[in-house]
C-alpha cells in the first residue's frame, strides 16, 4: 500500500516558518478551511494550525546549538486517533495512507486529541471540529495541477529544501532513499503507532571557542589599554 509522508531534514531547517505560513494560507481557504484565528495581535492569541515549528536550545553555554523542530500530524500507519473516534470521523485513506477527518461526522469530542501522543490535533474554535494536517490532500490529488505542483504547500515553500514528500513504502522514492542513507528516524516509535513521517538527524559539529573570545572587545569596563588623561586639550574640549 502506498504511504505518503513527509521527511524533514533537521540539519537544514532554519526555523523561518515559511512552512507554517504557506500551510495556513493554502488550507484556510481550501478544502480543510477555515483555520480560525482569534485575537492575533493581542496578548493571548489563539488559532488553528496544521503545522508548528518548535525552537529550543540544547547543550551548555558556550557549547550550545539551536534546534528548529517542525511538527504536524505524522500520518501513522497505526493511528490511535482512528479507533477511538465514536462517529468514525477520523479515518485513514486506503489508497495513500493519509489520515483525515470528516468534518460532517466530527462532533468535537476531542477523543482523538487525547489518543494522539504527538499533540497533532486541534479543535477549531469556529467550526467546533477537530483539525489536523491533511498533507494538502486537495492539492496532491488534483490531476489538473502539473505533477511538480502536486506537493504539500509546506514542501513547495521551504527555502532550504528541508521538507521532502513521497511514498515511504517505495524503496526507490526520494524519501525512502533519504531515510535509508541518512539515518532517518520516527518520532517516539515506542508508542507503536508507526509514524509515516520521518526526521533526518542533525549532523554533529564541534566548534573550538577561545575563552578570550567570550569577552567583548568593545566592553567599556575593560581596564587594559586605557590611555591615562594627561590634561591636554582634546577634540572633546573644543567648542565648534
Amino acid at each position: 500500500m502506498t504511504q505518503l509522508a513527509l521527511v524533514i531534514d533537521l540539519n537544514v531547517c532554519v526555523g523561518c516558518h515559511a512552512c507554517v505560513t504557506s500551510c495556513k494560507e493554502w488550507n484556510t481557504s481550501g478544502w480543510a478551511g477555515p483555520l480560525s484565528d482569534y485575537h492575533p495581535y493581542e496578548g493571548s492569541p489563539t488559532g488553528t494550525f496544521f503545522n508548528r515549528v518548535q525552537t529550543f536550545e540544547v547543550g551548555n553555554f558556550p557549547h550550545t546549538e539551536t534546534v528548529h523542530f517542525p511538527k504536524s500530524c505524522l500520518h501513522c500507519e497505526e493511528p490511535p486517533c482512528v479507533p477511538v473516534c465514536p462517529t468514525g470521523a477520523s479515518y485513514k485513506r486506503p489508497d495513500n495512507g493519509v489520515v483525515l477527518v470528516d468534518y460532517d461526522k466530527c462532533i468535537g469530542c476531542k477523543y482523538c486529541a487525547w489518543a494522539c501522543p504527538y499533540g497533532a490535533r486541534e479543535l477549531d474554535a469556529q467550526q467546533r471540529v477537530m483539525k489536523k494536517c491533511t498533507l494538502c490532500i486537495d492539492r496532491i490529488t488534483d490531476t489538473k495541477l502539473p505533477e511538480r505542483d502536486r506537493k504539500p504547500a509546506c514542501v513547495l515553500a521551504c527555502p532550504t529544501n528541508a521538507r521532502l514528500f513521497g511514498d515511504v513504502h517505495d524503496p526507490d522514492s526520494e524519501v525512502s532513499i533519504a531515510i535509508r542513507e541518512r539515518g532517518g528516524y520516527q518520532l517516539m516509535p515506542e508508542w507503536g503507532t508507526k509514524p509515516a513521517n520521518h526526521y533526518l538527524p542533525r549532523q554533529k559539529t564541534r566548534m573550538h571557542i577561545d575563552p578570550e573570545e567570550l569577552t567583548r572587545v568593545d566592553n567599556p569596563w575593560r581596564k587594559e589599554d586605557l590611555t591615562p588623561y594627561t590634561g591636554e586639550e582634546t577634540l572633546d574640549d573644543v567648542a565648534w
